[in-house]
């Protein structure tokens, strides 16, 4: 099974990245950039994406005090979980991928129950990200019986029965706090087809001993326990520096419209950013998520993904909609240009897919010499109750 590991670079890595940024890197077309890369690239077959199921996935974190380090672990593996995700089939076609985001235990919140939903179960994975490293952990009252009722009735999950709906409550503190029933809440979730999976941030037997097993297995989901101080372990692969590379010349295939087209597209550029604040790994993964098509979508700001949707929509299309780059011109000049970029952008999305499972297949490798010693984080949590469920399910690697 082809599982992502959660990776990273080292500081072996920040040197060859030219001084540990690597926005400091600049695409260039000179052979010898990517002779060695290039060498071991062979075609692969399309995937085709699912128009009838989804991958739904609300993660909903203590933002308490003392939970900075979940936050953090958060932020370092959401482009991961992502692609772990993204890697699943269901009778060999990729289903949609939709995060949804919460955040409970926080006394600044003014819900009665200290939770607030921060995004909807969306493929906007940049305001998913954008939120993500907003958030800031206050207070701690958690009701985690509150905050799965509020996931499971007030998100819009899928009804199809093919669909696989999952629930991640994280946190540290009793699960049967609070005065709606986690037991009720968790059956309830669960009659919809919605698992709950716990990840409790201490030892084991503190989570067996506080519900969080149980709210888990109520739920027919996993429990696990995770040191959410834990730092992330990065490994270097020959394939990031490539990766990253296509990375610019992928936001170069975007082309905003509408009132908000400018703004969004700027967001997009500062969650690249983000992503590198965590780790060069980090930002190298969000890259790999940018390429994939059943999870990462911005038909709402992007004229390519847009014109995917609705063919149609550059006939109706309004001047004061359009960019400055393509005011003035005809239907026929902008829909060749649109063209363009979407050729374009599928030729990179191709080679980073390529270059994606390579990294991947070196990771394996160097994980597997370096034995299981490392805790476990947030990210491998989820990483292997996905793995579990989705197999239960019918989906495969």
């Amino acid at each position: 099974m082809n599982t992502l590991k959660f990776l990273a670079l080292t500081t072996s890595a920040v040197a060859f990245l030219s001084a540990g940024k690597m926005s400091d890197i600049r695409c260039s077309s000179k052979a010898n950039d990517r002779e060695v890369v290039e060498s071991n690239i062979s075609p692969e077959p399309q995937i085709t994406v699912s128009k009838d199921n989804k991958i739904q996935v609300a993660l909903l974190l203590d933002t308490s005090n003392s939970m900075d380090g979940l936050i953090d672990q958060a932020k370092s593996r959401l482009w991961n979980i992502v692609n772990t995700l993204t890697t699943l089939k269901y009778n060999g076609q990729a289903p949609q991928v939709e995060i949804a985001l919460y955040e409970y235990g926080n006394d600044g919140l003014q819900d009665e129950n200290y939770i607030r939903q921060i995004t909807p179960l969306t493929q906007d994975l940049d305001l998913v990200s954008e939120k993500l490293f907003a958030l800031r952990t206050n207070g701690g009252s958690e009701y985690c019986g509150a905050v799965i009722r509020d996931a499971a009735t007030n998100l819009k999950w899928d009804g199809n029965e093919k669909s696989m709906k999952l629930i991640y409550i994280a946190g540290n503190e009793a699960f049967d706090q609070g005065r709606v029933s986690y037991k009720e809440t968790v059956s309830g979730a669960k009659k919809k087809n919605i698992y709950t999976n716990t990840i409790f941030c201490g030892s084991r037997d503190e989570g067996i001993q506080t519900f969080w097993q149980n709210g888990a297995s109520l739920g027919d989901g996993k429990y696990f326990n995770i040191d959410s101080d834990q730092k992330v372990i990065y490994i270097e692969t020959p394939f990031d520096k490539r990766i990253y590379e296509c990375n610019g010349l992928l936001n170069d295939t975007y082309i905003s419209y509408g009132r908000k087209g400018s703004e969004m597209k700027s967001k997009q550029y500062i969650q690249d950013s983000n992503a590198e604040s965590v780790s060069a790994s980090n930002a190298v993964e969000r890259a790999v998520s940018k390429s994939k098509k059943n999870a990462y979508k911005n038909d709402h700001w992007d004229l390519v993904d847009k014109v995917e949707k609705d063919k149609s929509y550059i006939s109706s299309i309004r001047e004061e909609e359009l960019p400055d780059e393509l005011k003035g011109k005809s239907k026929d000049e902008i829909q060749k240009i649109i063209s363009q970029k979407s050729a374009n952008r599928d030729k990179i999305q191709k080679e980073i897919e390529v270059l994606a499972k390579k990294r991947q297949e070196f990771i394996d490798a160097e994980t597997k010499k370096r034995g299981s010693s490392d805790a476990d984080d947030l990210g491998k949590a989820i990483e292997k109750s996905i793995a579990e469920i989705a197999k239960k399910n019918g989906y495969s690697f």
